[in-house]
């Protein structure tokens, strides 16, 4: 294999290791995002599209040299003249089968080359979607809480305003039964001077009752003496 292949070989090994990291559970997506967004890639991130795009350029003129060359060692001749020469024959299939050989590695490394870069991107996507969750969940519970807060102070305000209504209804209860009280207390004075004035009169009655009583027998017995005295 020349310099260029072994190289190249390399290099797809090397993605199939980054694949394999980034595939894996190996770190979060925030840490890769982490990762990504260090001091030292960011320096490279202006310059990361230019030498993306070369790798690339790099890559398919590799794939196309591979196609060329299975394109030129896969047309044999199957005359009798070809056979005659069995080295000359294997020595074209061995071409052959770099030709190919290297077809495949230099397919697989671009392949490799545009996964790695969509998965990178998809992790990256992922690992701000992730924050942005976070964010919107610690929203979510700071909105609850306070609105919680909220709730029980208006519970709270609901519940003096009741108990000041039920204060209110107490004292106005008290102040009835108070006016209540005096009115039977009152009434209770207009019964008993009325029992006394009836108590009184019923005296009164019956002292009258014995003078009539008297004056009667004072008036019969007087007419029984002058009808004594007629006699």
């Amino acid at each position: 294999m020349s310099l260029q292949w072994t190289l190249i070989a390399g290099f797809l090994y090397l993605e199939v290791f980054i694949v394999l990291l980034l595939v894996l559970p190996v770190a979060s997506p925030k840490r890769w995002s982490a990762f990504f967004r260090s001091r030292f890639l960011q320096g490279l991130q202006q310059q990361a599209g230019f030498y993306f795009m070369m790798l690339l350029a790099i890559l398919v003129l590799f794939l196309l040299d591979a196609i060329r060359e299975m394109r030129k060692y896969s047309h044999t001749d199957t005359n009798e003249s070809a056979h005659q020469h069995l080295d000359a024959e294997m020595q074209g299939n061995m071409r052959l089968f770099r030709a190919q050989r290297n077809f495949y590695i230099s397919g697989f490394a671009l392949f490799l080359s545009l996964v790695i870069r969509r998965l990178i991107i998809l992790i990256t996507s992922q690992a701000s979607l992730l924050a942005q969750s976070e964010a919107s969940m610690k929203q979510a519970e700071g909105a609850s809480k306070a609105a919680r807060n909220i709730m029980s102070q208006q519970g709270e305000m609901a519940q003096n305003e009741s108990n000041e209504a039920h204060d209110k209804e107490v004292s106005d209860l008290k102040e009835k039964i108070e006016e209540l009280e005096g009115k039977l207390r009152f009434e209770a004075k207009d019964k008993e001077a009325l029992k006394s004035q009836a108590e009184n009169l019923s005296k009164q009655y019956d002292d009258l009752a014995e003078e009539h009583s008297k004056l009667q027998k004072k008036v019969t017995s007087s007419g029984d003496d002058e009808s004594k005295k007629d006699d």
